[in-house]
């Protein structure tokens, strides 16, 4: 069996499932796949790659199961943090985005992260948020103050199983503001917030403002894939507030629920104990690791581990990917290897029980040949 035939494969009878963190979603011909992007404010580091280099997993396993993904991951170009890095630089923040964008995707085509079916940029759907918005405010799920427009965001947390002190925590952290004035509530959230200085704006019907953050995601998705998706993706730390939100606001919009029919939340990278980010300077730099190892090691160092985890960083981990690697390309081109089309299946399996690569891995080095290669391929790791 080829890697064509693989990934041409289809069950003959019945939809095909794939299980995400313990839950079973069947799927017919094609998965609408949407993935929370970038904020492009700096260089890519390993924690961003590790969130987009296991999307490109998640869309190559499907295919392997014999569904097309149809992905759509956004970019977040109006935001606060690229407007003071902007600010910093001394550029306009729309150029410093779209510089930060270009960069980002160069890291991506070196780790051979394909592009996306569909990449919305949130300044092109300010019309649609102030649209989101007036839904929003006219159903009764937000309210207009201030010249803004508020969600209402208790039950939010409430589902979200969080304790009020770590959510309003979160919130803090995250750019919630849970102590503005105009609010009735600290968990209700900007659909469309004020103008400030320093900030841009545009008019609205309550004035000049700009989109909130989850207002943004949830205007992008609903317009590219309508009032749901079988799979939202992204990092585990945005678990709460930024996908919590989305998800309500999309699901009080449309009057559709769930949202979301699976979630695929990227576990965190850390290092020196702590998570990776550029704001911490314990970040180590995409384009810094290509200098020194190949792209497919990189990418062997982010899936060769369950996704939903998070895991330390430490210069021996791209080592011991290094090793594991020559392993498979040594079984790849070991003449007369023992593959039939039960190997192939097997690895099938594994991969569609929440992308356990490292077990699929095994199977590929221990029988050789044709599994090894089949599975070199699948995962861009040739």
């Amino acid at each position: 069996m080829t890697f064509e035939s693989m990934t041409r494969w289809r069950p003959a009878t019945g939809a095909t499932a794939i299980t995400l963190d313990g839950r079973s979603t069947t799927l017919l011909d094609r998965a609408r796949v949407y993935a929370c992007g970038i904020t492009p404010y700096d260089m890519t580091h390993l924690g961003h790659a590790s969130t987009f280099v296991w999307v490109d997993t998640l869309r190559r396993v499907l295919r392997v199961l014999g569904v097309e993904p149809i992905l759509c991951r956004n970019v977040t170009d109006v935001d606060e943090v690229i407007d003071d890095a902007a600010r910093r630089a001394g550029v306009r923040y729309d150029h410093y985005a779209a510089f930060q964008e270009f960069r980002f995707e160069e890291d991506m085509a070196a780790l051979r992260v394909r592009m996306p079916d569909y990449e919305p940029r949130a300044h092109r759907y300010i019309d649609a948020v102030i649209r989101l918005a007036g839904a929003l405010a006219e159903s009764g799920a937000a309210y207009v103050r201030d010249g803004g427009v508020y969600f209402r965001g208790r039950h939010v947390v409430a589902r979200s199983r969080l304790n009020e002190e770590t959510a309003l925590d979160l919130a803090r952290r995250y750019g919630g503001r849970p102590d503005e004035k105009a609010k009735d509530d600290p968990f209700d959230v900007a659909v469309w917030q004020p103008a400030e200085p320093g900030h841009p704006a545009w008019d609205s019907p309550w004035g000049p403002g700009r989109p909130g953050w989850h207002a943004e995601c949830v205007a992008m998705s609903v317009s590219t894939f309508g009032p749901c998706v079988d799979i939202h993706a992204g990092g585990a730390d945005l678990r709460f507030p930024h996908h919590a939100y989305h998800a309500a606001m999309a699901e009080a919009y449309a009057g559709v629920s769930p949202y979301a029919r699976a979630w695929f939340h990227v576990g965190t990278v850390l290092a020196d104990g702590a998570k990776m980010a550029s704001s911490r300077g314990n970040h180590v730099l995409v384009q810094d690791l290509l200098r020194s190892y190949p792209a497919p090691v990189v990418r062997l160092a982010i899936i060769d581990r369950s996704w939903a985890g998070s895991w330390e960083y430490a210069p021996g981990v791209l080592d011991v990917a290094a090793a594991r690697l020559e392993d498979l390309h040594q079984a790849a081109g070991r003449r007369g290897g023992h593959t039939d089309d039960s190997d192939i299946e097997r690895m099938r399996r594994l991969l569609g029980a929440d992308l356990d690569v490292p077990a699929a891995l095994d199977v590929a080095i221990e029988r050789g040949g044709t599994a090894a290669r089949v599975l070199t391929a699948a995962l861009g790791l040739s």
